[in-house]
């Protein structure tokens, strides 16, 4: 897996364990929708670590907490 479907997944994962909605998250994480949703729907590539911390910080987690998860153990660069 890539880094960026990692990221993907991983927030994805993040939303259904929270039970709320992709669109919910950027409104959380104070980003306008069509950011979030241009990303997961692998229409933009390379997500700013700023617009990460954001998202991270709409699940009340830190950047360190996003990357402990198995998902980033085996990345591979394409």
């Amino acid at each position: 897996m890539n880094l960026e479907d990692a990221i993907r997944k991983r927030i994805l994962n993040l939303a259904k364990e929270n039970k709320i909605t992709i669109n919910k998250v950027s409104t959380l994480a104070g980003l306008p929708h069509t950011t979030l949703l241009t990303f997961m729907n692998n229409q933009a590539h390379d997500p700013r670590i700023s617009t990460l911390l954001h998202i991270c910080e709409a699940f009340n987690m830190t950047l360190s907490e996003f990357f402990d998860d198995n998902l980033f153990l085996d990345i591979k660069d394409e």
